[in-house]
């Protein structure tokens, strides 16, 4: 069944990352809507691909609800810094899905590495430094600049009738008394795009004694968020905890450098990864039971579920993922406490009310690309021109998913389901009409798994290597 809202005239994107590039070039090819606006916090496009040297802190809560002015526009004292907008990127990152497909569909990557990928992956390998990707942002974003608002946060986005109401802020305007004020504003805008991307709240495990351990030693805990440079960890004694790829970069650059052994502590894993786990000097842990202060020498200890307990450790660094956190939407915030989107259809818009629509919000998709099919679709379903099936239907969708995914952030996990998801966004997204400037989306085609996850293969086969020259040395 069609949906077709013909009073979706003004929408409003937030973010101007990858997810925001997407949606704002979807829409601008509908040729439908009479403003486009985008609002970023950041003084830059790119998003998360920002290197930003002083890292985000430890996240044990996220920012203190901000008040809003009672009357708009409005000049307040400035609002403490939101330090959740600070980016994960650190100083040798580089991309860990295949170029060729982490690309926009209309717009490949330039060809470009690091000096530490092509020593580790080969020449002309299919990672990209995250500079080359945050300037293929930049560069794409310049044809939209003019719906862009930089330095723009979206403190609240209400929805009031058949509108949605936001209220913006924007720090460092100079009043005539040399103080620095922060600007207050409000628009109206008939839908809005959620493209802030899901890497912004860093989710920390309960593990007993966490609290108590960290107000006694704060500075041995972190965040794979908060993660710079191995230069940090040189001769440390360090536990390394989660399963997944960014543990797994992290326990690459840090194996050979720590006060060894590295323990790694790990509830469930990529089997993909093993090899890292096999790394020399690596041990291999099951899930982190308890930590608590070294009574001495302002170190930690840890104790894992098996038991073992291993002293004065210098720096426990949590590779656990993160929280689902739109803590703008108010007061209908759809994020549960289990962490996930609750009432969105196929992650992308709200059932019975698409002028509520996400792009980026899914786990194991294949970024860029995916947000690319995303976008099409909701900017077609805003047009009044997309496939959308009844309510009914969206909702034996969600039922159904949480029956098979869990109620948890696993919800929004497409891997290994690409080839289903990809071609419902198109089949959602339908075929352009001809008076836009729109395109249809290519089907979806199995070998782009396989180079899109080709890097973790050459990862794997480096990881080998280090392996069979540590034994080939003993």
């Amino acid at each position: 069944m069609s949906h077709n809202n013909p009073t979706y005239r003004r929408i409003a994107v937030i973010g101007a990352g990858p997810s925001g590039y997407a949606a704002a070039h979807a829409l601008s090819l509908e040729k439908k809507f009479d403003v486009i606006r985008v609002f970023e916090r950041r003084d830059k496009i790119g998003g998360l691909w920002h290197y930003d040297s002083i890292p985000d802190e430890f996240p044990l809560k996220e920012n203190p609800e901000v008040v809003l002015p009672s009357k708009f526009p409005a000049l307040a004292p400035p609002a403490t810094e939101d330090v959740t907008a600070r980016t994960a990127i650190y100083e040798k990152l580089d991309s860990n899905v295949g170029a060729e497909i982490m690309a926009f569909s209309h717009t490949p990557f330039p060809l470009q590495n690091s000096a530490t990928s092509v020593l580790r992956l080969g020449q002309n390998n299919a990672s990209r430094p995250f500079q080359v990707v945050q300037k293929y942002l930049d560069t794409l974003f310049q044809k939209y600049r003019h719906f862009v608002s930089l330095h723009t946060t979206v403190e609240r986005a209400e929805k009031k009738g058949d509108q949605w109401v936001l209220s913006l802020r924007q720090p460092g305007h100079a009043e005539p008394d040399g103080q620095l004020r922060d600007f207050w504003w409000q628009e109206t805008f008939d839908a809005i795009v959620v493209a802030t991307g899901h890497y912004n709240v860093g989710a920390i495990p309960n593990v007993q004694g966490l609290d108590e351990t960290y107000k006694t030693v704060p500075t041995a805990f972190e965040h794979s968020k908060s993660y710079r440079s191995a230069d940090n960890y040189v001769a440390k004694k360090v536990v390394v905890v989660g399963g997944n790829i960014s543990a797994a970069d992290i326990v690459t650059d840090l194996h050979a450098i720590v006060k060894g052994p590295l323990y790694t502590a790990q509830r469930g894993l990529n089997e993909k990864l093993i090899p890292a786990w096999n790394l020399p000097g690596v041990v291999r842990k099951p899930q982190l039971k308890r930590v608590f202060a070294s009574p001495t020498n302002g170190k930690v200890g840890v104790e894992f579920s098996d038991g073992e307990v291993v002293a004065d450790v210098d720096n426990i660094i949590f590779a656990t993922g993160f929280r689902v956190a739109y803590p703008f939407i108010q007061p209908n915030n759809p994020v549960t406490l289990t962490n996930r989107l609750d009432g969105v259809y196929e992650h992308i818009v709200k059932i019975g009310d698409p002028s509520l629509a996400f792009v980026g919000q899914v786990k194991g998709g294949l970024s860029f690309r995916v947000y690319e099919y995303q976008a099409v679709a909701v900017a077609r379903i805003l047009a009044g021109r997309g496939n959308l099936p009844s309510v009914v239907e969206q909702k034996e969708w969600e039922k159904k998913r949480l029956a098979q995914k869990g109620d948890s952030v696993a919800f929004h996990e497409i891997l290994p389901d690409f080839g289903l998801y990809w071609n419902r966004l198109r089949e959602i997204a339908g075929k352009p009409a001809p008076e836009s400037d729109g395109y249809e989306l290519p089907l979806w085609r199995q070998e782009w798994a396989d180079t899109a996850l080709a890097i973790l293969e050459r990862k794997g086969k480096w990881w080998n290597d280090q392996i069979q020259y540590a034994k080939a040395r003993l």
